[in-house]
């Protein structure tokens, strides 16, 4: 299992590399920000992919948290973030952004070993498409384009067609569309989607996102394209109309 670790600190780096060697994994470790996201949009195109990102949020380029939010953008790796950040509002944020997990330091090695299968194994059963729906692209081709059965999504240059014919949608309805596209079939609770999307807290927003929900299914024409997990939140499906 390959692992991504994003931490500054070499001595700590150096030392959960080496438990993680023991007990099989093979850790890529990097310092900053910029050259996670390298390793994860870039790099990794070219080999096999990361089972995990163990993602530190003091990095010396820009804060963790802004990190974890592009890799969610593009990315459906799963996240864990280890951090000595153990307020309860910075759980919060992080696991609204999209974090699978969060753990603060100092912590035991067993139990970091038990969170990295925990979601490991709980990211590909929640990938897994579900009996009956057909496969779909999981993610932009080399141009940066998403397919979903007659909708397609242009993330370069924020272009949406339906059957070839130019849908045009606002900012927050692309944004929207484009995060819950990059992993369907996976579930989005509602406060992970207000925090990616608005950048801002579940109170007084939910009424929004239920509004650019119901927008997108008006303009794209396939009311069940994006299905209510009631409850929950929202996940694009893999059927077609």
């Amino acid at each position: 299992m390959r692992l991504l670790l994003v931490e500054d600190d070499d001595r700590v780096a150096a030392a959960l590399s080496a438990v993680l060697a023991r007990h099989g994994f093979e850790v890529t470790h990097v310092r900053s920000g910029a050259e996670a996201l390298q390793e994860l949009l870039v790099g990794g195109q070219e080999g096999p992919g990361f089972a995990v990102v163990l993602l530190d949020l003091g990095l010396p380029d820009q804060d963790g948290f802004e990190v974890c939010g592009r890799i969610r953008r593009t990315s459906s790796t799963p996240v864990i973030m280890v951090t000595a950040r153990a307020d309860v509002r910075s759980r919060i944020h992080g696991l609204n952004l999209g974090a699978d997990d969060y753990v603060t330091k100092p912590y035991d090695m067993g139990e970091l070993l038990a969170r990295i299968h925990a979601v490991s194994r709980r990211t590909a059963a929640e990938e897994a498409p579900p009996p009956g729906e057909r496969t779909v692209s999981q993610g932009p081709d080399a141009g940066g384009t998403l397919r979903l059965g007659a909708v397609t999504i242009e993330l370069p240059t924020r272009q949406v067609s339906v059957d070839g014919a130019p849908v045009p949608l606002t900012r927050k309805e692309f944004d929207l569309l484009a995060l819950l596209a990059q992993r369907p079939g996976v579930v989005f609770r509602r406060e992970q989607i207000i925090s990616e999307v608005w950048r801002t807290s579940w109170e007084g927003t939910g009424r929004t996102l239920e509004v650019h929900v119901a927008s997108l299914r008006s303009k794209l024409r396939q009311p069940t394209l994006i299905e209510t997990v009631r409850g929950v939140g929202y996940r694009m499906t893999a059927r077609a109309d």
